[in-house]
């Protein structure tokens, strides 16, 4: 995505360094940059080939198959739904059980492949695990573009169900790696599945997690094979798929030099592991998992499992696994009926949105408490983020944040605004004072600059997720205690966030943005502000940049089959569709915070002048409205001046 976006009535917006971009029409940009040659156009048309790009962890073939969810859910389903607490359906419309189902995640995917030959194998293989194991996606057997996979789609038990429950539920530590390997890692899903013998209930693998049962113990042991797992309560477990590297290629510093680290696409494990709720034994200890799979608290009793044994009042972990994806779900939900989950994916995206709304962000906004008409408002706004991670964080195309801000008088008139957005076309004005939280990745001198390019020569964004090669900016608002201001991987990049004492090396956890609002003459007082920050899973631009991709380069109609017949588009089509039919990825309120100005010889909604004290005393002050009378003996109540944090 691109800091300069068109605004909403299609113009070309403003480059930062003042030009206009070429205004080029889509189809002809393929042709445009054939015609450059060269240098310029290499990067966006040049395809690397590369070896296996996941070596390490469990490979195909496996000797114990991986169980179908269903099978799971037959016990661990359909038993408790007033809770809304069964570890199946609870999964079930999450975007791990999803992820081999979203439309963008296919639309990427092809252009991966175009771009790096075999890159779907790190994408399949975190997408589709039981289908990668199986040796039907990826350099263990089948293809990269996921069309060699079993099943339809919209079904369920097949490889389409991402991470499925007995995928997870056999993940381990491999206390005794083959030579030359490591007993766990932390990237590109190079996992270590168990694959033996389990010692209780043996003949199959153990299903691994955070309950034991001694002997002589109370609990009442499960009827299938299982082992004790502090793994799967720990954030290393959230690793394996949640830092993402690209494995051939460099992280290029902002001056031109190899850095001779491997580019880091994703952080967000990283990233809270450098915050302090990383730090063991301490208050503000959390793992992933103690968000992202909130236990039980009010309500009693719950159970795991169908046979009621075992109360876990207090102590179950929900499997919803929501982060920032409000959107998916509701596509999946409208795309795929024939898998009966609407209710799950309605309660998804209602987690979801939760989450963001109530956990995720602190938004505060100060002021003068007066102003003149004629004069400059200065208003700050502060971000305090409370997430485990930067914010946003995960995938970095196309997500993004920002602050609207809106400024009206006692009327309600909107005389100033910020950070518009147009939900009928996804676009967001650009305006000076726009604050934009987002990290943009590039290819280096793609395009003969000699700096980061975002954009192609054309002056489109660009999101060659395998290609990019470097980082123009990264302003994303670290998490609290964040330690890594001066790491490669994860520091802020073209933006500064200062340390909480200096020479601390730890970066504050919140954002300050100023704002000048001209006031102008005849507005009636008072003035009313709200910052709001909204938070996008999927941006124009980059659903532009995927349909356009498709077209432009002839990638072919979707080979998944489903129930309702071929899609007859190209996948980065149906990506783009299914965004435009689906409410655009409707942004997201984080949370908001509104404030009052008194303006000084303003007027009142009745007509009033605010500095006509003369003919005015003030009675029956009180802590929300004060009454004033006037000469006449006619009244009027208003509110009293505030300023500070409101």
């Amino acid at each position: 995505m691109n800091l300069t976006e068109q605004p909403a009535d299609g113009r070309p917006a403003a480059r930062p360094n003042g030009s206009a971009p070429a205004t080029l029409s889509r189809p002809a940009r393929a042709g445009f940059a054939l015609l450059l040659g060269g240098v310029l156009a290499v990067p966006w048309v040049f395809s690397v080939a590369a070896g296996p790009l996941t070596p390490h962890g469990t490979h195909p073939p496996l000797a114990n198959p991986i169980f179908e969810p269903t099978d799971c859910g037959a016990c661990h389903g359909n038993f408790d739904a007033s809770n809304n607490v069964e570890p199946y359906p609870t999964w079930a419309g999450s975007m791990m059980a999803n992820a081999a189902r979203d439309p963008l995640f296919w639309a990427a995917l092809d252009v991966a492949n175009h771009d790096l030959a075999g890159a779907g194998d790190f994408c399949l293989r975190c997408h589709t695990p039981p289908g990668w194991l199986a040796g039907r996606a990826g350099t263990g057997g089948g293809t990269t573009d996921g069309c060699s996979l079993s099943g339809r789609i919209d079904e369920t038990d097949n490889d389409f169900e991402g991470l499925s429950c007995h995928f997870c539920h056999r993940l381990m530590v491999n206390d005794s790696p083959p030579p030359g390997e490591q007993s766990f890692y932390l990237e590109n899903a190079q996992f270590w599945l168990d694959d033996g013998s389990c010692p209780h209930l043996g003949g199959e693998p153990c299903r691994r997690g955070p309950f034991d049962y001694p002997p002589g113990g109370t609990d009442v042991q499960p009827p299938h094979a299982w082992t004790y797992s502090a793994y799967h309560t720990e954030a290393r477990l959230c690793g394996n798929c949640h830092n993402v590297t690209n494995p051939v290629k460099n992280l290029i510093d902002s001056n031109g030099t190899d850095t001779g680290v491997l580019y880091p696409v994703e952080r967000t494990y990283r990233e809270w592991d450098q915050s302090v709720y990383s730090l063991p034994a301490t208050p503000s200890s959390l793992a992933c998992q103690d968000c992202h799979m909130p236990v039980t608290l009010t309500q009693a009793p719950v159970y795991a499992c169908v046979f009621r044994d075992n109360d876990r009042t207090g102590d179950l972990p929900v499997h919803r696994f929501v982060g920032g994806n409000a959107f998916i779900p509701q596509v999946l939900a409208g795309e795929y009926p024939n898998l009966g989950r609407s209710a799950s994916y309605s309660a998804t995206r209602a987690w979801a949105e939760e989450m963001l709304g109530q956990r995720a962000a602190i938004v505060d906004v100060s002021a003068p408490t007066q102003v003149a008409p004629g004069e400059t408002l200065p208003v700050h706004v502060r971000v305090t983020n409370l997430a485990g991670h930067k914010l946003p964080t995960g995938y970095p195309e196309g997500r993004r944040m920002w602050l609207q801000l809106t400024a009206r008088d006692g009327l309600g008139q909107v005389f100033f605004a910020s950070g518009a957005y147009d939900s009928a076309t996804g676009a967001l004005t650009t305006d000076p004072q726009l604050k934009l939280y987002a990290t943009e990745r590039g290819v280096w001198d793609a395009n003969g600059t000699g700096e980061c390019d975002i954009t192609d020569p054309s002056g489109e964004p660009v999101f060659h997720f395998v290609l990019n090669n470097c980082i123009a900016l990264d302003n994303r608002i670290p998490p609290l205690g964040f330690t890594g201001g001066s790491d490669l991987e994860t520091r802020p990049v073209g933006y500064t966030y200062p340390e909480t004492t200096p020479g601390s090396g730890v970066l504050v956890n919140y954002d300050d943005t100023a704002y000048d609002i001209p006031v102008p003459g005849g507005l009636v007082t008072p003035i009313t502000v709200e910052a709001r920050l909204l938070y996008q899973t999927s941006s124009r631009d980059y659903l532009e940049f995927l349909r356009d991709q498709a077209v432009d380069n002839g990638f072919p109609d979707d080979c998944i089959p489903r129930s309702t017949g071929s899609l007859n588009m190209s996948r980065g089509e149906y990506a783009y569709d299914v965004w435009s039919r689906y409410g655009r990825s409707a942004p997201v309120s984080l949370g908001n915070d509104t404030g009052q100005v008194q303006l000084n010889n303003g007027l009142f909604a009745d007509g009033f002048e605010s500095g006509d004290t003369a003919a005015w005393s003030l009675q029956v002050p009180g802590p929300e409205e004060v009454a004033e009378v006037g000469a006449g003996g006619e009244t009027r109540t208003r509110k009293p001046a505030r300023g500070g944090g409101f």
